[in-house]
């Protein structure tokens, strides 16, 4: 009797209901589930390449998980295999020790202005959104712009012999990963998120180191945006305070503290979005108040939400701050 005689076909087998192809990355991890290939790949760079995302500096973390099935095609049965796998960023083409230690000129200690003039010289720190690469270029390109502009700062020192400076972080400071399509901002950024603070917390400092010598008093100011805001699928969680830039004027606080710099550090209370700074001590005449433009939504309708403001008591009109430190020498 023939060896295979009686024996019944093996029964298809059918793919799983809960194979649904697709990738999920934040910027930095990321789980993806592979199509069926009737081939083992060589790798899945090509895949990742469809889905968006630039497989260079991206390493697969096992194990690489399949599921397999069979599927009929030119009237044959084949088995085709499916890989579920996570990811993650394993590199960048910023070299970040170059870029924090070589890509800012060091700021050298400068001569203290003479007769300062009763002058507040405001520094409006914004939108840097570090980590972001657009048609302006990518970090290494920010880099420059900075230096220029720290440039030109000093010049303004020079000019105007301000007797104090306000440095305002008005946000967006660094680009984040959840404020859009996540898959948006994961491929359009060459930083982490880790890297990002990095970078703007270092850009801060060098700045403020730059003009420390020169101005008799400094106040460091920081406001929530949406771009820093925490978030868990792109909605914003926790207090108002719990933001990246806000947590950046913290650590430039602690920065300042410890090489016993005399510089005050301010932000909003907890729950508050604004506040409000009263350069000089005088009778409430002079007040800056400070709010990220998202509150508004657009340039034009700035106009309109403060109006909406006037009879509220609101903090980016009263000053009623929670100041972080005020490190004395």
């Amino acid at each position: 009797m023939h060896m295979l005689e009686n024996l019944n076909a093996a029964t298809p087998q059918k793919r799983p209901k809960d194979h649904r192809p697709g990738v999920e990355f934040d910027g930095n991890e990321g789980i993806a589930t592979t199509p069926g290939y009737d081939n083992e790949p060589e790798n899945f760079d090509e895949f990742l390449r469809d889905a968006g995302i630039d497989p260079d500096g991206i390493e697969v973390i096992p194990p690489v998980r399949t599921s397999r099935w069979q599927q009929q095609r030119d009237g044959e049965l084949i088995w085709l295999t499916s890989y579920r796998f996570t990811f993650r960023r394993t590199a960048t083409d910023i070299n970040l020790p170059v870029l924090i230690s070589e890509g800012f000129k060091k700021a050298g200690k400068k001569k203290r202005i003479d007769n300062p003039a009763e002058k507040t010289l405001v520094i409006a720190w914004s939108d840097l959104q570090v980590g972001k690469v657009d048609w302006r270029g990518d970090s290494e390109a920010l880099a420059d712009r900075v230096e220029t502009l720290r440039g030109r700062l000093d010049d303004m020192i020079k000019d105007h012999k301000p007797e104090q400076i306000l440095f305002v972080d008005l946000g967006d400071t660094v680009e984040n990963f959840q404020n859009k399509a996540d898959m948006q901002q994961a491929v359009a950024n060459d930083l982490s998120i880790m890297d990002q603070v990095d970078v703007a917390t270092t850009m801060a400092w060098r700045t403020i180191k730059g003009v420390y010598d020169r101005v008799p008093r400094i106040t460091y100011a920081s406001v929530g945006s949406n771009h820093c805001q925490w978030r868990i699928n792109k909605q914003a969680v926790g207090k108002a305070t719990d933001d990246w830039g806000v947590f950046i004027g913290r650590q430039l606080a602690r920065l300042a503290a410890e090489a016993k710099m005399n510089i005050s550090f301010v932000e909003p209370q907890p729950w508050d979005e604004s506040l409000a700074v009263k350069p000089w001590d005088d009778d409430d005449t002079h007040i800056v108040g400070i709010v990220h433009g998202h509150q508004a939504t657009r340039p034009e309708n700035v106009s309109t939400w403060w109006r909406g403001q006037s009879f509220g008591n609101h903090p980016s009109q009263m000053p009623r701050s929670c100041y972080t430190a005020t490190s004395t020498t």
